[in-house]
């Protein structure tokens, strides 16, 4: 029956014969497909794919619980006594579910038992993963015992995500879909992933052995994929140039990429996705010897985090010309130079200003990044347009009280410093909660020499302000400086600030923005825009030209930064379908002007 399925045969089939194409998508639910057929026709399969999760998301409490009360247990009673789906049963067994050892059907019949005590249903997850190809028995006890953890509601929302993810799976399967981009770039992140400066976890710092050899990597793919010219700079930075049309004189430069070193127990996707996904799209081009009228650079940039020299966008510095010569003498832990540590990679930091020409034909920079928080994922929504990267300005607090005995000391005649602190964040906390696009963290907070029997005398707190727009972080500043003022003076406290850092916002250019916004919406998608908190390589960039970048969902309640950061190939499948989209408009633009 699913043999000759596509998109088309779905949008004009009538309602019934709609549900029974896709029943078995949502476990013993046919309801979710009935509400979805009477919103056809769509426009792609992520359109699809959107209107199943949102009729899931729009559905009672009582359905939803209803929906997640329909998936059986991991390897409980239905699987040994044979009554799975057979989509359940083939997706158990290929997680290796029905090979447990008997000590691991112990440990899953435990923690059955304690989540379904917890939360009132079974625990859900889709166990094909990220990739379609199946998570290990061991990965699934992790995330069983992670979430366990969860609060009820929270676990209830990714119950409901992973049930739409197992849709995800299911779908494509009865569609035969391929994701070319998807699976490649999900197969190299992996690879790269075995590139590490430690044994245990992911950590890939400038210029070590496994940031050398990841860089080897990427110019070994870029080779493969096509590229005219692949070559390293002299800050490490890996960059495949694919040339434009030969009857294209003086063809303008457009840039794309990321970068390749990760911070200290990082993930898989930060960084590298940007690379990684514009390497399988030019390979894409190049098989259908597709040309653009421009030169495209895919740039893999060698140092943006700062771990191990504590400065950071040294690889997009040095790409747009602007690399701060002064940081050459900076010492890492081992007391290496920066200018050794080049050296020993084989680089010429005399090279490094050699880049400025190149820059000045640059007319975009675009980037691909995975989202690093939870917005599109709690839309489900796989995509996001950037509006601006955020503005930050880092301070650090020390705030003098006195400190006395806690028990002698009576409440009213206190200068306690840690109250004060108190004061501070709940103000921060307040006014950086009156405007969508603005952040403030207070993420450092010290009692020096504390005591359980001594009121604090001392105490240090960060701060670290951020916003789309540089006037509203500015606005927000110095209403929160008024405030400490005011907390400090009322209860005889001292205050000294150091500023650490201050970066101006990056807004992206509303003209390919509108680009990005017309690829998703021709796909039946909403075209979502949000600011990104988070610094990024085209930050640098906006220094030499425009700039715009694509988020894309992350898994995990949107962590990043950490070994648990994950994304799905059908997600790396979409950016890549856009960016080939927006090539194209970005083609049709320069060649009119």
């Amino acid at each position: 029956m699913t043999a000759s399925l596509t998109l088309d045969v779905l949008n004009a089939a009538d309602p019934a014969r709609f549900v029974q194409f896709l029943d078995g998508l949502y476990e013993h639910s046919p309801w979710v497909m009935e509400r979805v057929a009477a919103k056809r026709p769509f426009a792609s399969v992520a359109a699809l794919k959107y209107a199943l999760a949102q009729t899931v998301r729009a559905a009672s409490r009582e359905e939803q619980l209803a929906l997640i009360r329909a998936h059986p247990e991991l390897a409980g009673r239905a699987a040994v006594a044979g009554q799975l789906t057979e989509d359940s049963a083939g997706e158990q067994a290929r997680a290796g579910l029905t090979q447990c050892s008997p000590e691991e059907f112990e440990l899953l019949h435990q923690l059955n038992a304690a989540y379904n005590s917890r939360f009132g249903f079974p625990f859900i997850i889709a166990v094909r993963g990220p990739t379609g190809a199946g998570l290990s028995r061991y990965d699934i006890i992790a995330a069983m015992e992670r979430r366990l953890r969860n609060a009820p509601d929270l676990e209830f929302a990714e119950a409901l995500r992973q049930i739409d993810r197992i849709a995800e799976i299911r779908l494509a399967d009865r569609l035969s879909l391929t994701r070319p981009y998807g699976d490649t770039v999900m197969a190299w992140a992996e690879s790269l992933a075995a590139h590490s400066d430690s044994p245990d976890h992911l950590t890939c710092t400038y210029l070590t052995p496994a940031h050398r050899a990841v860089a080897a990597r990427i110019q070994a793919w870029m080779m493969e994929a096509g590229f005219d010219t692949v070559y390293q700079d002299a800050a490490g930075n890996v960059v495949g140039r694919y040339r434009a049309a030969p009857a294209i004189v003086s063809p303008p430069l457009v840039a794309t990429g990321s970068h390749y070193d990760t911070v200290r127990n990082g993930g898989k996707y930060d960084g590298r996705l940007g690379v990684l996904l514009p390497i399988a799209v030019v390979a894409d081009l190049k098989r259908r010897n597709r040309r653009l009228p421009f030169d495209l650079d895919v740039v893999a940039f060698a140092e943006e985090e700062g771990v191990r020299y504590g400065s950071t966008f040294l690889g997009s510095s040095a790409y747009i010309g602007r690399f701060d010569a002064s940081v050459l003498d900076t010492l890492d832990a081992a007391d290496i130079s920066m200018r050794e540590a080049m050296q020993l990679a084989g680089l010429d930091p005399e090279q490094l200003g050699k880049a400025a020409a190149e820059a000045a034909r640059l007319r975009h920079y675009f980037e691909i990044h995975i989202e690093q928080g939870p917005v599109l994922l709690e839309r489900n929504l796989p995509v996001g347009v950037v509006t601006s990267i955020a503005g930050s300005v880092r301070r650090m607090l020390t705030l003098g009280g006195v400190a006395s005995h806690s028990g002698t000391t009576p409440m009213d005649m206190r200068r306690d410093a840690a109250c004060a602190a108190a004061e501070i964040v709940l103000a921060v906390e307040r006014r950086c909660a009156q405007v969508p696009s603005l952040v403030g963290t207070v993420g450092i907070l010290n009692v020096p020499h504390g005591s359980i029997n001594v009121i604090p005398g001392a105490c240090t707190l960060s701060l670290d302000i951020r916003a789309a727009d540089n006037a509203v972080r500015d606005a927000a500043l110095a209403d929160i400086e008024r405030e400490i003022t005011a907390i400090c003076a009322r209860r005889g406290i001292s205050v000294t600030t150091e500023e650490l850092m201050r970066a101006a916002a990056a807004p992206c250019s509303r003209e390919q923005m509108a680009m990005w916004s017309r690829a998703i919406a021709d796909r039946g998608l909403p075209a979502f825009e949000l600011p990104s908190g988070a610094g990024h390589d085209a930050m640098k960039l906006a220094e030499a030209t425009s700039i715009t970048m694509l988020f894309t969902r992350c898994g995990n309640g949107g962590i990043s930064h950490n070994p648990l950061e994950t994304m799905t190939a059908d997600d790396a499948q979409l950016a890549g379908e856009l960016t080939v989209d927006f090539l194209e408009q970005l083609a049709a633009s320069l060649a009119a002007k």
